[in-house]
């Protein structure tokens, strides 16, 4: 007669060394129990977790749109977006520096005209 093994199988090379460990919160536990019941497993019983995590995430093909995108890409985009939001705010400042009081010379000017033909009307009036 043949005798045979007792015990748990050899991994060999695929023995598991990494351990990551997982915790969830109500929510999510809720939706773990009903994956779990919608494959018949009892997710109380030690050793049905593991097994199920791990088909469910590495015998799945990721899909394109589950990717994420390439983030140097968007970083490069975003960086030349505040390279010119830069030169402009710069540009702003030089210009408000030449002339601080724009603003201010364009009233002094117009108060000088206006001044201007009040002093022509009052002139013309004397004389007139």
């Amino acid at each position: 007669m043949e005798q045979r093994k007792r015990g748990r199988k050899r991994l060999g090379k695929s023995k598991r060394y990494h351990n990551i460990m997982l915790r969830f919160n109500d929510a999510e536990y809720d939706k773990l129990k009903m994956i779990c019941e919608s494959y018949h497993l009892d997710i109380s019983e030690r050793g049905v977790i593991s097994p199920l995590l791990r088909r469910l995430v590495l015998d799945r093909e990721s899909e394109e749109r589950d990717r994420l995108p390439n983030t140097s890409d968007l970083a490069h985009h975003i960086n030349r977006i505040g390279s010119n939001i830069n030169q402009l705010v710069k540009l702003a400042h030089f210009k408000n520096l030449r002339s601080p009081n724009s603003i201010l010379v364009d009233e002094i000017r117009r108060t000088n005209e206006l001044l201007g033909a009040l002093m022509e009307i009052t002139i013309k009036e004397r004389t007139g």
